[in-house]
């Protein structure tokens, strides 16, 4: 998967667990409030791995961008 749609399904997931953390809240479901702040906490982490596959990329950019101008 790549880094736009780990962030991509992890900002969904982040809204949709948000969302049921709210209607745990309307409702009184402790179950609800559950779901949601595991899906919240899911979210955040596909959006941080989209997060470090940018970063990775990036590094290796730059490490094969030196690597040309050493040789040229």
């Amino acid at each position: 998967m790549g880094s736009t749609s780990d962030k991509i399904k992890g900002s969904a997931n982040e809204a949709i667990g948000k969302a049921k953390q709210g209607i745990g809240e309307a409702t009184g479901s402790e179950r609800m409030k559950g779901e949601g702040a595991v899906q919240e906490v899911k979210g955040k982490g596909q959006q941080a791995m989209g997060d470090a596959k940018d970063a990775a990329k990036d590094a290796i950019d730059r490490a094969a961008a030196s690597a040309r101008r050493a040789t040229e």
